[in-house]
């Protein structure tokens, strides 16, 4: 089956609790695609090294009622937070397509927080999800408004769309200014809301939440057929608003990175 990531957008929820979501589990074939899925991933930058692995819920300190978590690890290096919010985004989007529920969870823990010589970024949880649990009115969702976190002309079908990317505690930390023929994307968190993150681990996950972001970014600009070219900026996190990308947009579009996947089980 091929599906696409970007109808994957309106479909795919943040599962806090698994409750009531049906007693399917998931097959010893559907954890191997999983690992298959995430070897497709595209990463935002192919020099960082990444892996991942499945435990069973019990080995982690989440307690969502999942099934299991996928842990995500990365090699230290610049821009190595939003590597791995640009591909476990992917990530998310494919189990979607799969009816996997997931959840990004920031603060769980796991004995081993190094693999293959990789350190521990964060994990997501998962679950087999019946069909109608998974979301029916994406415009429903609580986000900021678009002219919050969009500056200059919008651009319908991107603008009113990638407001709605997942983000830790909804922080939603980012702004886009456009400057016509080119997006400038930012980092930005205002002091004050950060839920149940530590004050301390904020622009970590602010960090991956960018990474997610420019996902759906690209997937939008792909929907629309609206070339680009991407340039990334480093972000230590230490500043209230860092600029991360710049995208400097083309009337034709070369290639689609996104237009399609195939997730049938092999």
């Amino acid at each position: 089956m091929k599906t696409s990531l970007y109808e994957m957008i309106y479909k795919r929820k943040s599962f806090h609790l698994f409750r009531n979501t049906g007693n399917e589990t998931l097959t010893a074939k559907e954890l191997t695609q999983i690992q298959k899925i995430f070897e497709t991933c595209i990463p935002l930058d192919e020099n960082i090294k990444v892996d991942m692995q499945i435990l069973p819920a019990d080995q982690t300190t989440c307690k969502r009622g999942q099934e299991y978590c996928i842990l995500l690890y990365s090699e230290k290096k610049l821009n190595y937070l939003q590597n791995i919010g640009y591909i476990g985004e992917q990530l998310d989007l494919y189990l979607a397509s799969m009816n996997i529920g997931a959840l990004w969870f920031g603060i769980g823990k796991v004995e081993e927080t190094t693999y293959h010589g990789l350190d521990f970024v964060i994990m997501l949880a998962i679950k087999k999800v019946k069909e109608e649990k998974f979301r029916k009115d994406m415009f429903k969702s609580k986000r900021k408004p678009e002219e919050e976190i969009w500056s200059g002309t919008t651009l319908s079908g991107i603008s009113d769309i990638v407001r709605f990317a997942p983000s830790a505690c909804n922080t939603q930390p980012w702004i886009v200014e456009n400057h016509q023929d080119y997006l400038s994307v930012y980092r930005y968190k205002k002091p004050g809301k950060r839920g149940i993150m530590p004050a301390v681990k904020v622009s970590y996950y602010n960090q991956i939440d960018i990474g997610i972001f420019l996902l759906f970014l690209e997937l939008c600009l792909e929907h629309k057929e609206i070339g680009y070219e991407r340039e990334l900026f480093h972000d230590d996190g230490t500043n209230e608003k860092a600029l991360n990308a710049v995208y400097k947009l083309k009337k034709v579009m070369k290639k689609k990175c996104f237009s399609s996947y195939k997730t049938d089980i092999i």
